[in-house]
């Protein structure tokens, strides 16, 4: 169905709400790839909370990021620091009117950034109408928008997400998947990437395994590189690396670096974190592990040199490397990375 977004679709601007977290903000690149692609001239501006803002500003169809921090805001409303930073902001927000304003959080949090965002006087306001499987969602949202759009309650995160913006903005979702990161390493150095680091201790794999899974990268003359994102993570690099020899403790790195690192890489392993929805959109080999079964929301989606791996209560050491095995024979037969 079309609606009807501003005079002159060839000059759209759209705003994008989508804050956080960082798996989330990595499954909304391709619907902002494919708002590009129907309107190539549109200017689509991004608001997104200040640690991921790297991550948004890295896809090439993104025209502005207007970074806030409504994390760590709300823990002191009332400071002077957060009233000022918080004027600011809406500020920044507002020196747009935009012919759409997109909602694809779907919480209070969002719909009162599309709320405070200006639009045009044709423009309307467009939020999901219904919650999806697996997905948080808050009434609000639906109070704010001008059209609140239903999709199927059972679908992936890329396609919830894809399947907004076309309902909003009268167009087909394209067949291709487009991430719009850029191309990664053509010539990828010999390393592959072991995300250990999750936000969940019930998403982690064992020690053990990782400590065997590395073993078998180096028999087979793959180096073994080890990112970690606070201290934790850190402890259990370096006690990885003590006993896998030649694996290397990354330093903590910026999101940007970060990405730009594991693009040079030949692969990356790891639990379901944003790390490894970045080795996705990166299109570079990776095996995603889950302990649970919800690799249907979230997991690769539509790329053989990807897959994700469900256990219970955790994939073998074997089962990885299998599917590991597959990834780069799939790599190997399309070619270079897209």
């Amino acid at each position: 169905m079309s609606t009807a977004v501003g005079p002159d679709p060839r000059a759209l601007k759209v705003l994008v709400v989508k804050l956080s977290s960082l798996g989330d903000v990595v499954h909304s690149l391709p619907a902002v790839m494919d708002m590009q692609a129907a309107f190539p001239n549109a200017q689509i501006d991004w608001v997104v909370e200040r640690g991921f803002a790297p991550m948004a500003a890295r896809c090439q169809a993104v025209h502005r990021v207007i970074p806030c921090e409504l994390r760590r805001w709300r823990k002191d409303p009332w400071s002077a620091t957060t009233r000022a930073e918080w004027r600011a902001f809406k500020t920044d927000l507002q020196q747009e009117a935009y012919d759409a304003v997109i909602d694809l959080q779907g919480l209070t949090k969002s719909a009162l950034v599309s709320w405070l965002a200006r639009t045009t006087h044709s423009g309307k306001r467009y939020a999901l109408a219904n919650r999806t499987d697996g997905s948080g969602y808050e009434r609000p949202t639906r109070w704010v928008a001008d059209v609140a759009l239903r999709v199927t309650p059972h679908i992936h995160a890329v396609d919830r997400a894809r399947v907004v913006c076309a309902q909003a903005l009268g167009y087909a979702v394209p067949a291709r998947l487009n991430y719009g990161l850029g191309q990664a390493s053509a010539q990828p150095k010999p390393c592959v990437v072991l995300v250990h680091g999750t936000s969940r201790a019930d998403k982690e794999w064992p020690l053990a395994h990782w400590f065997e899974l590395g073993q078998r990268f180096k028999q087979s003359g793959l180096n073994v590189a080890l990112p970690h994102g606070n201290e934790t993570e850190r402890i259990r690099c370096e006690a990885l690396a003590e006993i896998l020899p030649g694996a290397v403790v990354w330093p903590r790195l910026s999101l940007d670096d970060l990405t730009t690192e594991m693009a040079q890489c030949v692969g990356v392993i790891g639990v379901d974190s944003g790390l490894s929805h970045i080795a996705v959109a990166l299109d570079v080999p990776h095996v995603q592990i889950y302990n649970f079964d919800t690799a249907w929301r979230t997991g690769p989606v539509g790329r053989a040199r990807q897959c994700a791996l469900v256990d219970c209560p955790t994939p073998t050491v074997d089962a990885v490397w299998q599917a590991w095995q597959h990834c780069v024979q799939a790599a190997s037969a399309q070619g270079p990375r897209a």
